[in-house]
C-alpha cells in the first residue's frame, strides 16, 4: 500500500472515530432532561450521567495511550471502538438509571482508547510540515460530531426518545471496525518491548475518581474535603513515583519543555471553561425557554459549527504564525463569549446566546489546532502515544473539572432536588455562577499564553 494511501486511511479512520465520541457526548447533554424525567432523577445524580462519561475518558486515556505505545496504536484504537459500540448497545436497552451509569462509564472507557491513540496515529504517518492540516481535519471531525449530536441527536431524541442516541452508535461503530479490519494493515508502536507501569496506571485512575467524587460531595460535610486532599496527595506521590521509573506511565521529562507544558495547561483551561457550556445551556433553553430538544440543539450547534468551519484554516496558519499569538487571540475571544452567559436571566433574548456561542466557537477554532500542533511538535517521535494521551488527558481533565464545577455549584444551590418550575430561579443563579468561574479562568490563561516560550526542542 502506498504511503499516501496509508495516510488517507489513517486520517479517515481517526476522523470517523473522533466524530463518534463527541456525537455521543453532545447527544447525551441534549437527552439529559428527558432521561431525568424518565427515571425521576435529582439534579446531582442527573449531572453524573455526562460526568461519568468524561470521568472514564480522563481516568483511562493516559494508561491506554501508554499501552498503545507498547503494544500498537492501531490495536488499542480498534479495541476502543469495539468496547464503545458494545456499551452503546447495552445503554440503549438498559432498564435502570444505575445500569445506564455503568454502561455510559464503559462507553467512556472505549472513548479513552479512541482519543488516546487518535492524535498519535496521525502523528505517526504524517510529516511535521503536514500535521497542521491533518490536525485541522481532526479537530473538524470532532466538532462535526458535536454539532451533529446537537442537530441529529436533538431530532432523534424528540422523535424516538433518548435511547435512540445510543443505538445510533452501533452501526456507526461496526462501520469503523470494518474499515480497520479490511484496510488497516500497518501497526505503529514507538516503545515496543518496554514495561507497562501498572502501579502508576492504577494510581492515576484512583486519583481521577477520588478528585471527582470529592468535588461532588464537597458541600456535604468533610468527606469531600478529605477526598480532594487524598487526590492531591496521590498526585504528588504519582509524580514522585513516575520520576524513578525507567519506563513510566507518564514521562515527566516532557514537561521540562516550557512550550509543551504551557500548551497542554492552556488546553486544560479552555476545556474547563467551555465543556459544561452545552450542558448548562441545554437545560436553560429547555427549562426556562421551553424549547424542544431539537430546537435547543439547533441553537447550540452554532458553537461547534463555528469551530468545524474555521479549524482547517487555523490549522494551516498554525504552521506559519507564531503559536502564542494565535492561541492567545483564540483564548481572548472565547473569554468574551463566555462572559455574555454570566448575565443570562429568564428574559434574556436568544440573540445573546447565539452571539456568545459564535464567539466561543471562533475562539476555540483559533486555539485548538495550533495548540495541538504546538504540543505534538515539541516532543520526540518515540513518545507520540504518551504525548497524544497527555494532550487528550488535559482535554478530558478540563471537561471533568468543568462538570466538577457544575456538580459543586448544583450541590450548593440545588442539592438533591429535581429541576422543576419552583427551582428554575435557583438553577439560573447556579448557571450564572458557573459561567463567572469559567470566564475568570479563561481570562487568566490569556496571560500565560502571551508569555509562552518559543522553545520547541523535542524531549524524549
Amino acid at each position: 500500500m502506498k504511503k499516501k494511501e496509508i495516510k488517507n486511511i489513517v486520517l479517515i479512520t481517526v476522523a470517523l472515530g473522533s466524530f463518534l465520541v463527541p456525537f455521543m457526548g453532545t447527544s447525551l447533554n441534549i437527552a439529559i432532561p428527558t432521561i431525568g424525567t424518565d427515571f425521576a432523577l435529582n439534579a446531582i445524580l442527573l449531572s453524573w450521567i455526562p460526568t461519568i462519561f468524561i470521568l472514564a475518558n480522563a481516568a483511562f486515556i493516559l494508561p491506554f495511550g501508554r499501552l498503545a505505545d507498547i503494544h500498537g496504536r492501531k490495536k488499542i484504537f480498534t479495541y476502543g471502538v469495539a468496547i464503545f459500540t458494545f456499551a452503546s448497545f447495552l445503554a440503549a436497552v438498559t432498564p435502570s438509571a444505575i445500569l445506564l451509569l455503568i454502561f455510559v462509564f464503559l462507553q467512556g472507557m472505549g472513548c479513552s482508547m479512541i482519543f488516546g491513540t487518535g492524535i498519535a496515529l496521525i502523528s505517526s504517518v504524517f510529516e511535521e510540515k503536514e500535521r497542521g492540516r491533518a490536525y485541522g481535519i481532526y479537530v473538524t471531525s470532532v466538532y462535526t460530531g458535536i454539532f451533529s449530536g446537537l442537530i441529529l441527536g436533538g431530532f432523534l431524541i424528540q422523535q424516538f426518545g433518548w435511547r435512540i442516541i445510543f443505538m445510533f452508535n452501533v452501526p456507526f461503530g461496526l462501520l469503523i471496525l470494518s474499515i480497520i479490519l479490511l484496510k488497516f494493515k500497518s501497526e505503529w508502536a514507538g516503545c515496543k518491548g518496554e514495561h507497562f507501569d501498572f502501579v502508576g496506571a492504577v494510581l492515576f485512575i484512583f486519583i481521577m475518581i477520588t478528585l471527582m467524587q470529592g468535588f461532588s460531595t464537597l458541600p456535604n460535610g468533610n468527606t469531600g474535603k478529605y477526598l480532594i486532599l487524598i487526590g492531591i496527595l496521590g498526585t504528588l506521590i504519582f509524580i514522585k513515583y513516575e520520576t524513578k521509573l525507567k519506563h513510566p506511565l507518564l514521562r515527566i521529562s516532557i514537561f521540562r519543555n516550557t512550550f509543551f507544558t504551557i500548551s497542554i495547561i492552556s488546553i486544560l483551561i479552555i476545556n474547563l471553561g467551555t465543556s459544561a457550556m452545552t450542558y448548562l445551556l441545554s437545560l436553560y433553553l429547555q427549562y426556562l425557554k421551553l424549547l424542544s430538544p431539537n430546537a435547543a440543539g439547533i441553537i447550540l450547534v452554532l458553537q461547534p459549527l463555528s469551530v468545524a468551519v474555521l479549524s482547517p484554516f487555523a490549522g494551516r496558519i498554525s504552521n506559519k504564525v507564531e503559536t502564542r499569538t494565535i492561541t492567545s487571540i483564540g483564548m481572548g475571544i472565547t473569554t468574551i463569549g463566555l462572559s455574555l452567559f454570566v448575565f443570562l436571566n429568564e428574559n434574556s433574548p436568544l440573540y445573546i446566546i447565539i452571539l456568545g456561542l459564535i464567539l466561543v466557537g471562533t475562539g476555540l477554532a483559533l486555539f485548538s489546532s495550533p495548540a495541538t500542533n504546538a504540543s505534538m511538535s515539541s516532543v520526540s517521535k518515540k513518545t507520540y502515544g504518551t504525548a497524544s494521551a497527555t494532550v487528550s488527558t488535559m482535554v478530558f481533565t478540563g471537561q471533568l473539572l468543568s462538570m466538577g464545577v457544575v456538580l459543586l455549584i448544583f450541590a450548593v444551590y440545588l442539592g438533591n432536588v429535581q429541576i422543576t418550575f419552583q427551582y428554575y430561579m435557583t438553577f439560573l443563579k447556579s448557571l450564572n455562577t458557573a459561567f463567572m468561574v469559567y470566564t475568570a479562568v479563561c481570562f487568566a490563561a490569556i496571560f500565560a499564553l502571551i508569555l509562552m516560550g518559543k522553545n520547541k526542542n523535542s524531549i524524549d
